[in-house]
């Protein structure tokens, strides 16, 4: 990988999101030279205005074995908060199935399992940045609140619950609705509206796109290099080794490649002749300006699971954000989403905002089947070419952990003392 060991690389990462940006900062820590390219700005992607919930204990992939019952919802309704529209793509196909094949028990507990060591690692690692740096970014410790409609969805979410308790993650409690409004008073027009929550007191919220930006802050003054408006058109390989990234405005060389381009990781893969499995699954947001009444606006981050929307507090505004479309790389916003939103934000916090100002904002979240982000080589690919994509809705929460696992990958072998074996004793001499 390294041919002079003993010396930092220099790593080329590829996408200046969250993912990308956390990763040129664990490389740098670790003694890298870092160029960062982005075809536009630091966050401007999938981390400008996404859900803000960092969910280190709530990691349960989409990919579930009750998705089974909700697919004839997902195909034909409107409304619905999964939406697949069906398109002549022989990678949406193939991504479904896979995705459909990955909605069995026994793969949705190793996925769990999987996402909440991952979780785990990325909050020390983010938590480290924090006390380090004291970047500023609206982050919060108040926890979360995940509401289910009825007594059925509540039951399979105390279920979920014990396993996550059982595979060590973070603490969490079963709590009735009126026990839910005793934690998040700004709930208490609802609480006849949902039949239970799941309350996690350790989970945080922060602005990714704030994080993103201070990510660039520090890196550039530490020397990191960054090239934005600049789109990769291909990688250079020569053998077995990927010895340049190709733009409009010339060759980049590196010794090492780390592809973070979310969603476009797939083609720039595919020219490789590799496959990642990733595919886009789409999501809507409002930023809406937040309510100082006491009890109008929620501290506590909520999720309503029926309609698959988030709520999270970042400084004086509310982020409202949700919904997962399989449509392809379409980055239109469609009206009836943006009042769906307003809708739900409206019936579960009435008072939080005026719901005038909307600023609303379309992603599209790189997902893989199982929930499982790729992170390393991939087998039959150039030794120096690395992926940091796939991570769907969380990447966010997992972006500090993949970083650190793509860094170990990156890391120079440890050097180890060999001591002699000490003399024979005379006695026993020939």
């Amino acid at each position: 990988m390294n041919p002079h060991a003993d010396k930092p690389l220099h790593v080329c990462v590829l996408g200046a999101g969250i993912v990308g940006l956390a990763t040129a900062w664990q490389l740098h820590q670790q003694g890298h030279r870092v160029t960062v390219l982005d075809r536009a700005r630091a966050g401007s992607g999938a981390s400008a205005a996404n859900g803000a919930q960092l969910s280190y204990a709530y990691v349960q992939p989409l990919a579930d074995p009750g998705i089974w019952r909700q697919l004839p919802r997902l195909l034909l309704a409107d409304d619905s908060p999964l939406k697949l529209r069906l398109r002549p793509d022989l990678h949406q196909w193939v991504w479904g199935l896979q995705f459909l094949a990955a909605c069995r028990t026994p793969v949705s507990l190793r996925t769990t399992a999987s996402l909440l060591a991952l979780a785990a690692e990325s909050r020390a690692g983010f938590e480290r940045l924090m006390n380090e740096e004291r970047i500023q970014c609206d982050f919060s410790t108040t926890g979360k609140l995940v509401l289910y409609p009825d007594a059925t969805s509540f039951s399979s979410a105390r279920r979920q619950m014990q396993l996550q308790q059982a595979l060590g993650g973070s603490p969490q409690h079963a709590l009735s609705p009126i026990e839910s409004v005793a934690v998040e008073p700004a709930l208490a027009s609802y609480a006849g509206r949902f039949a239970g929550a799941v309350h996690t007191p350790g989970e945080c919220a922060a602005d990714c796109h704030k994080v993103c930006l201070e990510l660039q802050r520090l890196l550039q003054a530490r020397g990191v290099r960054f090239a934005f408006d600049t789109p990769v058109t291909q990688l250079r390989r020569s053998g077995g080794r990927v010895v340049a990234a190709e733009t409009p405005q010339g060759a980049i060389e590196a010794d090492a490649f780390v592809v973070a381009l979310g969603t476009a990781s797939h083609p720039l893969a595919r020219s490789l002749g590799l496959r990642v499995p990733v595919y886009p699954l789409k999501g809507y947001s409002l930023t809406v300006d937040a309510s100082d009444a006491p009890g109008a606006t929620p501290r506590v981050s909520v999720t309503d699971a029926a309609r698959k929307v988030v709520f999270a507090r970042i400084g004086q505004r509310l982020r409202v954000a949700g919904m997962a479309e399989l449509v392809g790389e379409d980055m239109s916003i469609p009206a009836d989403r943006v009042a769906s939103l307003v809708a739900t934000a409206r019936a579960l916090f009435p008072e939080a905002s005026r719901y005038e100002e909307l600023r609303p904002w379309a992603g599209l979240r790189p997902a893989t089947p199982t929930g499982l982000p790729v992170a390393g080589r991939l087998r039959g690919g150039p030794s120096n070419l690395l992926f940091n994509t796939g991570h769907g809705a969380l990447g966010f929460t997992l972006a500090f952990g993949s970083a650190q696992r793509i860094a170990a990958q990156l890391a120079p072998p440890r050097k180890v003392a060999i001591r002699p074996f000490p003399a024979a004793p005379a006695a026993c001499s020939a």
